[in-house]
């Protein structure tokens, strides 16, 4: 009879002695909650029971009532959990075995480790079965598996849905802090001043589309709020250039920066006023937190991929594409209609997972030429309705 790996065996990363020492410290000192809260949460408890009194703790905290003994065996009493967590025994053993308050951040730290730990298995085993599902798109689950590896990076692991008391929580804490700052702009300032009084700044999760026919001026207009982002706010922006190369964008922001006529910087008819400003430009720009990628006909997927990375390495607060019609959905579409779709769909995804602004540049169609009053309109979006639906600010 074949042995069986006994690493099937292993118990998943987790520390019961830590998890103790929380709760522990909180019921010792109640002021030890707020310490555990910006780290964890109940779902990082591996032990069942833990979680269940962690929670019962928080709902004691949020009404404000002092956590002891009696309350908390009170509190599980009511919710009819006393005894699967133990009974006030075990809730009085937690006390005995904690000297002090004081490391409970550290108990907390590594209680996050394992639960990241834990989160890992559970992304490997459903990469894993993934990748044995016959007819399964390489591209797709590549996707899947750095999504799930860098929800796991950044801590959001998410195992159910939200509780609305939680969201208001966060919410109401965000409001106190603008409230507190007063703020006009609390969003990535654009430097146009109008702009910015409308939109306070574009604001993090936003797909912001920039539409126009060609050559007036898109391109320019969006390099001038990059600019103004990295260089004025040292914002890390990330430019995914699908017309242009990065050498064509280089030159557009040092005639911008260095205020120089960009058609005497092409054709190399700079007077002796110039070449101090363009140094000073070369060495502004040089500093700012700007990144260029210009490969052609990039995928959503790719450039899913390679923001996620920047923003793991380096941080990132601004996405800049230029443009949707020059990309590809990089999966099998019916129409040009159907995949300009997908890619306003998953462009605003990723403003979302990555809680940035996504600056995209799009074409309008040439109706716009056709009626006398050629303003612009919604409807003028080239090849796509789902752009308009998909903007947050158009």
């Amino acid at each position: 009879m074949k042995d069986i790996d006994p690493s099937l065996y292993k118990l998943p990363p987790q520390n019961t002695e830590a998890e103790q020492s929380i709760l522990g410290s909180i019921l010792l000192e109640n002021s030890a909650i707020n310490a555990a809260q910006e780290i964890i949460g109940k779902d990082d408890f591996y032990s069942e029971a833990h979680r269940k009194i962690f929670s019962v703790i928080e709902q004691l905290a949020d009404k404000n009532e002092p956590v002891d003994l009696i309350t908390l065996s009170n509190a599980l009493r009511d919710a009819k959990t006393l005894d699967s967590v133990g009974g006030t025994a075990y809730l009085a053993s937690l006390v005995d075995n904690v000297p002090s308050a004081a490391n409970v951040a550290n108990y907390a730290k590594i209680v996050k480790e394992k639960a990241i730990l834990r989160g890992l298995i559970g992304s490997a085993t459903e990469i894993i079965n993934s990748c044995y599902e016959t007819g399964s798109d390489v591209d797709q689950v590549l996707d899947r598996a750095e999504h799930r590896i860098f929800e796991i990076s950044e801590n959001k692991v998410r195992t159910s849905f939200y509780l609305i008391k939680d969201i208001v929580r966060e919410s109401f804490r965000a409001i106190e802090d603008l409230f507190t700052r007063k703020e006009l702009i609390t969003g990535v300032a654009t430097g146009f001043d109008k702009i910015d009084d409308m939109t306070s700044g574009l604001q993090n999760s936003d797909l912001i589309v920039i539409a126009g026919r060609p050559s007036m001026g898109k391109t320019a207009f969006a390099l001038n709020i990059a600019q103004h982002a990295a260089l004025e706010t040292q914002t890390p922006v990330a430019i995914f250039s699908l017309e242009m190369s990065k050498e064509q964008l280089a030159f557009r922001m040092l005639a911008s920066e260095a205020k120089v006529d960009s058609q005497r910087l092409r054709k190399g008819f700079l007077g002796e006023t110039d070449w101090p400003k363009l140094t000073t430009a070369a060495g502004r720009l040089s500093e700012a937190p700007l990144y260029i990628d210009d490969t052609p006909a990039i995928t959503v997927l790719e450039m899913k991929a390679k923001s996620r990375r920047l923003k793991a390495d380096r941080g990132l607060g601004l996405i800049v594409v230029d443009y949707i019609q020059l990309m590809r959905a990089g999966g099998y579409s019916n129409s040009r209609e159907q995949e300009i779709s997908e890619i306003s769909r998953s462009l605003k995804a990723l403003a979302k997972e990555l809680k940035v602004p996504v600056i995209a540049l799009s074409q309008l169609n040439r109706k716009v030429e056709d009626r006398p009053n050629r303003r612009p309109q919604m409807a003028d979006l080239r090849e796509s309705g789902a752009i308009e639906q998909d903007a947050d600010v158009i």
